[in-house]
């Protein structure tokens, strides 16, 4: 039998085992609570473009975008959207930036398919000849190799000296072309083939930016896969209006870019 005393004893140490483990295994609640101050940057893809209904700015911003969606589903402390339909890298670094400070602590953005001139590529192969399209796409190719490397290096080094506590998740484009059978006025198979080598392009150019900055790239390709124009049920809007064509509908925001977003941050 053992003595009552040994077995008091026992029992406080493993009661105090137990709770160095459970301190050890489990976050802090200092961590756990740290709040969240988030800045969504960038382009169209960030702002909302074709899920509607848009703010009363310029930039067509819609709740329905990932960011706030995110920004809903978090309960951030504080939430800053100054994403803008159209921007390209100058924007953001002139006019986007001034939302950012050293309690920024996430940063997300979209950039680099305006520098690169992608919308007016997509107009050139929705209209234009099979031989105006290939041109279209190769000059696009070459600024994103050639020239967009620097502007995004450039971009990121900005977020970076503004928000030197955040981390900054750069979002990728999808590709927007399904190449199965699409109708007598869709674009031909090819086309639609070269428009998505072009975004293959742009997103390996973007990674390989961002992770030399020390980003997160999140590919968005994977995410669309199946939903592009002229797939069974698109997530990307064909030429329904000239602003929000080839833009994510709502469902592309939310059921695309939100996932490929929440599978990096949880």
């Amino acid at each position: 039998m053992t003595p009552r005393p040994l077995t008091r004893a026992l029992a406080g140490f493993l009661a105090a085992a137990a709770t160095v483990l459970a301190a050890a295994l489990a976050p802090s609640a200092a961590h756990a609570a740290a709040p969240v101050h988030y800045v969504a940057l960038g382009d169209s893809y960030s702002s909302g473009v074709g899920a509607g209904p848009y703010d009363l700015s310029t930039c067509l911003r819609s709740q329905k975008s990932y960011a706030p969606l995110w920004a809903a589903s978090h309960s951030v402390a504080s939430f800053a959207f100054p994403a803008c339909g159209g921007a390209v890298t100058s924007d953001v670094l002139g006019k986007q930036l001034s939302s950012l400070s050293s309690t920024t602590t996430l940063v997300t953005i979209t950039i680099g398919g305006n520098d690169a001139g992608f919308a007016d590529v997509m107009i050139s192969c929705r209209f234009g000849s099979l031989s105006t399209c290939t041109n279209a796409v190769n000059g696009a190719k070459t600024f994103a190799t050639s020239t967009l490397p620097a502007r995004l290096d450039q971009t990121y080094a900005a977020i970076r000296d503004r928000a030197p506590n955040a981390r900054l998740i750069v979002l990728g484009y999808p590709r927007l072309f399904e190449t199965g059978s699409c109708g007598l006025l869709a674009m031909s198979t090819t086309k639609r083939a070269l428009l998505n080598e072009a975004a293959d392009t742009l997103a390996s150019v973007t990674s390989a930016r961002a992770r030399a900055a020390g980003a997160t790239f999140v590919d968005t390709r994977s995410f669309f896969a199946g939903h592009g124009v002229c797939g069974a049920t698109p997530w990307i809007l064909d030429v329904s209006g000239v602003i929000e064509a080839y833009h994510p509908n709502a469902n592309g925001y939310r059921y695309g870019f939100l996932p490929a977003l929440n599978s990096v941050t949880g």
